[in-house]
């Protein structure tokens, strides 16, 4: 199958280049990057620019666009409001107007900011949006534009987004770790944290089926890992399954030389940085995050798709990846 992945070298785009390299990938992304020796083509593309957009994407002429491209700053958003919904809205449309000429099929990547968080119970797909920041409400413009230009589109709403190759919420608790005593985190917004590895092979397993099926399975879908938690209970379990030492407690025996092989026998000094629970009214943030923001991935299941692993066996792959 020939694929073009935009964002090719983001968070996701990388994972998915990792996963799906049995295909003819092409690539494109804001930056020029060799970081994929997968990719059949890489171009250097703006998707803001309409032309060069629809230009490059009916030159390749791919079978499918996975479009991961997209403005992820979200308290960014909020004061950058033009550039939020010229990438996420425009870019979208852009990508979205070339596959309409061949009738190319399209996943759309989005988000569980599209919702405004007032549900007690997890959000399935079928429930209403109610985007409360920049960020989600162009994330929402992006998903309306898919659907009103596409019959062949795949939404995949995701959520609390780490992996490998891009900053994120787990590197930046690792480092906070090694520096600080004391880490105040949120515990009162709930959401489902995933891991990019695991939701580039549920992609790569919608696309297989695809392939098999054509028809039947087009629509939207919430894909995440299972279980949830709070930033809070997600970060203390980042420290606790950490590996990398903290700001060394006054007393402590400096760390040792150790030979290949050996492992350190001293406490992990990680444990040390203590993660204290504080609300959102204490945590002031430009944007506003919604306090659920749990998906139920419904139509997954119920297309006769395994869930997802849980969040904390797919954040303990991670870090001993990093």
């Amino acid at each position: 199958m020939k694929i073009l992945i935009t964002g090719c070298s983001g968070m996701l785009g990388y994972d998915l280049c990792r996963t799906l390299s049995e295909h003819e990938l092409h690539g494109v992304d804001i930056k020029d990057s060799s970081l994929f020796s997968s990719l059949s083509s890489l171009s250097c593309l703006d998707i803001t620019d309409s032309e060069k957009t629809y230009k490059t994407i009916t030159k390749i002429n791919p079978e499918i666009v996975i479009h991961t491209a997209a403005w992820t700053d979200v308290d960014g958003a909020e004061t950058n409001q033009g550039d939020a919904y010229r990438l996420n809205a425009i870019g979208t449309k852009n990508i979205a107007l070339a596959c309409q000429r061949f009738d190319t099929s399209m996943i759309y990547i989005s988000t569980d900011y599209v919702f405004d968080g007032e549900k007690k119970e997890p959000y399935v797909e079928f429930d209403k949006t109610n985007p409360q920041s920049i960020y989600g409400k162009s994330k929402y413009f992006g998903e309306s534009i898919v659907q009103q230009l596409l019959n062949r589109f795949f939404i995949i709403r995701t959520s609390w987004l780490y992996g490998k190759n891009g900053k994120n919420f787990v590197k930046t608790i690792l480092n906070l770790a090694k520096e600080k005593e004391e880490l105040k985190i949120v515990n009162d917004q709930f959401g489902s944290p995933t891991y990019t590895k695991d939701l580039a092979e549920a992609i790569r397993t919608l696309l297989t089926a695809y392939c098999s099926l054509s028809t039947g399975l087009y629509g939207i879908y919430h894909i995440t890992n299972s279980g949830s938690c709070s930033w809070y209970e997600f970060a203390k379990e980042i420290v606790k399954q950490s590996k990398v030492q903290g700001p060394r407690p006054e007393g402590a025996p400096a760390p040792l030389s150790l030979k290949r092989g050996e492992r350190l026998a001293q406490p992990n000094w990680a444990a040390n940085c203590k993660v204290i629970p504080v609300t959102t009214e204490e945590f002031k943030r430009p944007a506003k995050r919604p306090k659920n923001s749990v998906l139920e991935n419904l139509t997954w299941k119920i297309s006769g798709f395994k869930l997802l692993r849980n969040w904390d066996k797919a954040l303990a792959d991670y870090l001993e990846e990093i």
